[in-house]
């Protein structure tokens, strides 16, 4: 076999081409690596804003709570469900929540976008522990004073601390900044629901919460409800409600992002291909002696297979250490399920770094494997004559 110290030395011999090959490689599993963190960050970002004891409620067929319409009277049936928790002060962790979209202005660019508002109970947050007020206080129930999650204060004019924004026919005054610890909740907007349902004219609620005892009695609940026929309505695990709403828009990422990450590659295993039939032209005679010296086709094949190995390995940690700062960064996209807008982070996990080095490897491999066949089928006589 020869030894791997001639791969390293060849490598590094030829520093021109094999340095832009191996950038070449790193910018490809860049934009790679890019979309698998924005994909995985918006799918982490809504399953995080789900309890893993919470039961989202909303009407039967309904994709979310845009489309959801709940009665009063269906809710106070659900609130008298025994399996539900009570909380410290005895009464049941049962909330009503309406959900509505306004259009908001940007701050930096004087854009709109779908914002969500929520209705909410006192129950909300008591049921949602990990939201903190982080600047001013809690609003006030009964009175148009609202909380905007911290998101949603730092890109929208008119949502921080002591500010007013108008929607409903009505001015709201901002009182507080909410930290809901990287979830959905982030990118909205809470008042008081009866507030809310009047400066909206929606009677009705979009959506119930409640939390279980026992996250087993998930199925009591659900044949509680079906067996109900005056509640046309579904429940389904908080986590996973908000991770449905992740599908259509972590697709269409991932079809987009990887279609040009495939146009892309094109253009590296290009890159690789020339750079490696280079090495073969430039060391026809040196593989000569290789083969004169005993060593097989076999092991030339793999010589120069390692070859192209080393350079896209170097090209994918390269690049997949450019992405990795990508953590730092909080973009917004618009949630496709719900319309509004939802901020995120980017996000890297082991899935998507095993998966930027087996792509980065994959090239290589397709970028090398003729030059190392053709290397592989030099004929010794021919190679030593070589000029």
């Amino acid at each position: 076999m020869i030894p791997a110290s001639y791969t390293f030395r060849n490598v590094t011999k030829h520093k021109v081409t094999s340095t832009l090959t191996i950038f070449g490689v790193g910018l490809v599993v860049f934009v790679f690596t890019a979309v698998l963190m924005l994909a995985h960050g918006l799918f982490a970002t809504l399953v995080a804003t789900g309890s893993d004891d919470n039961v989202v409620i909303i009407r039967k067929a309904s994709q979310s709570e845009v489309t959801s319409i709940i009665m009063r009277e269906q809710a106070d049936i659900v609130s008298t469900f025994p399996e539900i928790k009570l909380g410290q002060d005895n009464k049941p962790l049962f909330t009503n929540e309406l959900y509505v979209l306004i259009s908001l202005v940007k701050r930096d660019d004087d854009g709109s976008s779908n914002v969500t508002v929520r209705g909410v109970t006192e129950k909300s947050m008591e049921m949602r522990p990990d939201i903190k007020i982080l600047e001013g206080r809690m609003y006030q129930p009964g009175t148009a004073e609202i909380i905007a999650g911290k998101s949603i204060s730092n890109r929208f004019k008119g949502c921080k601390v002591g500010e007013q924004v108008r929607f409903g026919s009505r001015d709201w005054t901002v009182v507080g900044v909410f930290d809901a610890a990287g979830s959905a909740f982030d990118s909205e907007i809470w008042g008081d629901i009866e507030q809310m349902m009047d400066a909206f004219r929606r009677p009705v609620y979009s959506s119930l919460t409640m939390k279980l005892n026992d996250p087993a009695s998930l199925a009591a609940v659900t044949s509680r409800i079906e067996g109900d026929l005056r509640l046309q309505l579904e429940a389904k695990p908080e986590k996973e409600y908000y991770a449905a709403q992740s599908t259509a828009t972590t697709q269409f990422i991932m079809i987009v992002g990887v279609a040009i990450c495939i146009i892309f590659s094109f253009g590296a295993i290009v890159g690789a291909m020339i750079t490696m039939y280079a090495a073969v032209a430039n060391r026809t005679k040196e593989i000569g002696t290789l083969r004169s010296l005993g060593f097989s086709r076999l092991a030339i094949l793999r010589t120069f297979l390692f070859e192209s190995f080393v350079i896209s390995l170097a090209g994918g940690i390269i690049g997949l250490a450019g992405a990795s700062f990508l953590r730092f960064v909080e973009v917004s996209t618009v949630n496709f399920n719900t319309f509004s807008e939802l901020a995120f982070n980017f996000r890297l996990n082991g899935p998507t770094i095993i998966s930027a080095i087996v792509f980065a490897v994959v090239m290589g491999f397709l970028g090398g494997f003729l030059p190392a066949v053709r290397a592989s089928r030099l004929k010794i006589v021919d190679s030593l004559r070589a000029t």
